[in-house]
């Protein structure tokens, strides 16, 4: 068996039979993979365009259309033909096609791609078809089709080799086509509400707005370390300094070398936004605004099912300060504490032993809630208040100065958004910066560094601003009912073979 009939699963002697073809069409034709096919319309289009003609009439309209053959039958008299917008039928026979055209179905397996001038007709079964005049061989596969997951059915195939999972499932399909509507609708969403799109560099020489361990590589030119980035929250930010606009955003590509899940995948989409002399509470109403919008948009209505549930995306959502949760859940009530030990004490108290001895009061309000509310949190919900010992870019609540006026969207247990009235005193900024950077030092994170550009162009002076992102991921998987993230990325990482 031959490497890549190994990899499909398929027996080698279906691949030596398709050579063979190819070195017989060789000879038969001029070309069997042209540069170029002019198709007149679509499947789709086809469908629309004659969606009303009643069955067994003949339209006596020529069309030529262009696809991947899907199935055949009666020695290929009859073809299912189809592009990226749909299927079509084609019939190919003595009395409409031409001498060369039959003499082509000999050659003609599944999967090759062909081009097809004929009259389009509706059968007496009701099927649109094309009556085949003409075929033009534009590609010949050498491999044969995955023939509805029988030689496709180890779940990582279907990662590894995505064009063979799109040919051969139409979930699949549909899904990226909704990934591409879904990433244009919140384009056209955030221009439509004023925000301009930039574009912020991938490569940093000081890694930052996020905590994450990175992916390092090398400027060969500068001569320089660099990391691919882990959040553009820095630059965003100093284009808000700049005044180039009041509100902007980017749909942006992140790396963050860490685990793999269902949910989790190095190398991910955000969209990332800020927004001058706006808050937490106007960013809050701006994601309800893009959520329910981009539901109507994939399924016409603000409610769909994800799985077992039913998800309503209509706002407002539910909003929830942190420790009012967990007090809800455990009844633990973190706000009559006044002291890291005091918390420490009722965390262990109450059964959470891997609380450790140096944790701070925010730091056990934060793993309690990951611990026991989030699986909570089925419908969307805005979960308020967040601890500042880790939110080092937010503001503090007004006589609360424990808390930040930070949110994180959640929806089917899972984080979607994370949201903050962003910190603009640069005083301020430097000293949790510094804490943060020798808390990451203590941890043996030695590479981590203060980004003083940043702290240069924040002593500049940057606008009281709301600041979001929002995992396109996850936002694609709740949207499309996918089970992973692996499925709402068209080449997500994987094992090497050999592993």
């Amino acid at each position: 068996m031959t490497d890549k009939a190994q990899e499909t699963g398929l027996s080698s002697n279906a691949t030596e039979v398709r050579a063979q073809k190819l070195a017989q069409l060789r000879e038969k034709l001029d070309t069997v993979y042209p540069a170029h096919f002019h198709r007149t319309i679509t499947n789709q289009e086809l469908a629309e365009k004659y969606a009303d003609i009643e069955p067994d009439t003949e339209t006596g309209d020529i069309v030529t259309i262009a696809g991947r053959i899907y199935s055949s039958r009666n020695s290929g008299m009859f073809m299912d033909l189809h592009d990226a917008s749909g299927k079509i039928q084609v019939f190919t026979h003595k009395d409409y096609a031409s001498e060369e055209t039959r003499e082509l179905l000999p050659f003609l397996d599944l999967g090759d791609i062909i081009g097809v001038t004929g009259m389009v007709r509706r059968t007496k079964r009701g099927e649109l078809t094309v009556n085949a005049h003409e075929i033009t061989m534009l590609t010949k596969s050498l491999l044969p089709m995955p023939e509805k997951w029988h030689g496709l059915a180890d779940i990582e195939q279907r990662y590894r080799k995505r064009h063979l999972d799109i040919i051969a499932n139409e979930e699949s399909k549909l899904r990226f086509q909704q990934r591409s509507r879904i990433v244009s609708g919140i384009r056209r969403f955030m221009e439509d509400d004023g925000f301009m799109e930039v574009e912020t560099p991938m490569l940093h020489s000081v890694y930052g707005g996020a905590t994450a361990d990175p992916f390092r590589t090398h400027h060969n030119t500068l001569k320089l370390d660099m990391y691919l980035r882990i959040a553009p929250e820095l630059f965003l930010k100093r284009t808000l300094v700049s005044g180039l606009s009041d509100k902007v955003f980017e749909i942006n590509r992140n790396f963050r070398n860490e685990g793999v899940s269902t949910r989790h995948n190095p190398e991910f989409t955000m969209l990332e936004c800020y927004w001058a002399y706006a808050d937490y509470e106007d960013i809050m109403k701006l994601v309800e605004r893009m959520f329910e919008a981009l539901a109507l948009s994939i399924h016409g209505s603000t409610e769909f099912t994800y799985g077992d549930k039913e998800i309503s995306f209509k706002g407002p959502f539910r909003r929830v300060p942190m420790p009012d949760a967990v007090k809800e859940v455990t009844g633990i009530d973190f706000l009559a504490m006044t002291t890291d030990e005091e918390a420490r004490a009722a965390s262990k108290a109450a059964g959470f032993s891997e609380v450790e001895d140096d944790w701070t009061w925010g730091e056990c309000l934060a793993f309690i809630f990951e611990e026991k509310v989030e699986a909570t949190l089925i419908q969307p919900s805005h979960v308020t208040h967040f601890p500042k010992d880790i939110s080092p870019f937010a503001k503090e609540v007004p006589g609360e100065p424990r808390l930040v006026e930070r949110f994180e969207t959640y929806c089917n247990a899972w984080e979607i958004g994370n949201a903050f009235s962003e910190l603009n005193d640069p005083e301020e900024q430097r000293a949790r910066m510094v804490e943060q950077l020798e808390q990451a030092h203590a941890r043996g994170e030695t590479a981590k560094q203060l980004d003083e550009e940043f702290l240069d162009a924040i002593d500049q002076g940057m606008p009281p601003a709301g600041g979001l992102g929002i995992g396109v991921d996850r936002l694609t998987m709740l949207l499309t009912n996918a089970p992973s993230i692996r499925d709402v990325i068209l080449f997500p990482a994987r094992k090497s073979r050999s592993e």
